[in-house]
């Protein structure tokens, strides 16, 4: 199918380039730290999770968050590792999982009340294994343009048994890769990423500041991770919202039964796509973006 072809391009360069449209060394004053992640506060009032994509930083949420301070308490992820940060070590060379069960913990530590997770890309990976997994610690979940399954981007009947070679081969080039070849391949495929060309040179510099390893074992955990056996858990309301344009050639019909096909068995679930955005929807999209959380934040 076309539509497999043209996102497993995107899915690629989602795999290959560190993006993220700020690089913060560090996050300001006041940053909490909870095992893997550390958690910038801003606001008061009904608790929000935000957590970002494989290698970006918590500046991806800078306009939807600049809305949202003034009613709501935000909690800004940053990922060991990512766009600066320092990277941890797992025993097992996994990223998205201990992520999760860091910001669990993180929950729990600061006796934070059935908040709303809102996590993309990787993120959203990390918030569907929060509503499995801890399903009394989440209120509602939105994944942004996330598959439950990453590899179904290249092959719809994939499973991890056949998508432990790929990663495997993934993880070694990514690893592999010259800083000259790393940079080529970033300024080749952010185009991909992001169709709103003002945000393409941050996303294309702040790769550089990520920890190659941690890309690397999160691409790897991402394509062999199936969380669709795990979806049943979720007790908690789920909206996914995801991108589309026609620069994908493919009707969006196809694009709509990707997603609802991949989420098939998540009860309590709904759909939003957004029109005009590449995978980046909050940076392409932001007033239809920020339009989708305030509405869902209000259900």
């Amino acid at each position: 199918m076309r539509v497999g072809m043209i996102l497993a391009g995107i899915g690629t360069t989602l795999a290959l380039v560190s993006t993220s449209p700020a690089q913060p060394a560090s996050l300001p004053p006041g940053t909490i730290n909870q095992g893997g992640i550390s958690v910038l506060v801003q606001g008061s009032g009904t608790d929000i999770i935000l957590i970002p994509g494989l290698a970006s930083s918590y500046e991806v949420w800078a306009d939807l968050a600049s809305r949202l301070r003034q009613s709501h308490r935000l909690h800004l992820v940053q990922v060991a590792g990512f766009a600066g940060s320092p990277a941890v070590s797992d025993p097992d060379g996994r990223v998205a999982a201990p992520t999760a069960e860091a910001i669990a913990e993180y929950i729990r530590s600061q006796r934070i009340e059935a908040p709303v997770i809102i996590g993309h890309s990787l993120g959203g990976e990390v918030a569907l294994m929060l509503g499995a997994r801890h399903p009394d610690q989440v209120g509602r979940l939105m994944i942004v343009d996330a598959l439950p399954f990453y590899t179904l981007l290249f092959d719809p009947s994939a499973t991890s048994e056949t998508a432990t070679p790929h990663a495997a081969a993934m993880r070694a080039a990514m690893l592999a890769a010259t800083p000259e070849q790393a940079k080529a391949m970033q300024h080749a495929s952010i185009a991909r990423l992001a169709k709103t060309e003002a945000v393409r040179p941050g996303l294309a510099a702040a790769g550089i500041s990520s920890d190659r390893k941690t890309m690397a074992n999160a691409t790897y955990e991402l394509m062999v991770t199936d969380l669709r056996p795990e979806l049943g858990r979720i007790r908690v309301p789920v909206e996914v919202v995801y991108a589309y344009d026609l620069l994908y050639g493919v009707h969006a019909s196809h694009v709509d039964a990707m997603f609802r096909n991949a989420y098939v068995s998540t009860p309590n679930i709904s759909f939003r796509r957004i029109d005009g955005s590449f995978h980046f929807v909050m940076l392409d999209q932001p007033e239809l973006f920020a339009g989708a959380v305030i509405k869902f934040l209000n259900q």
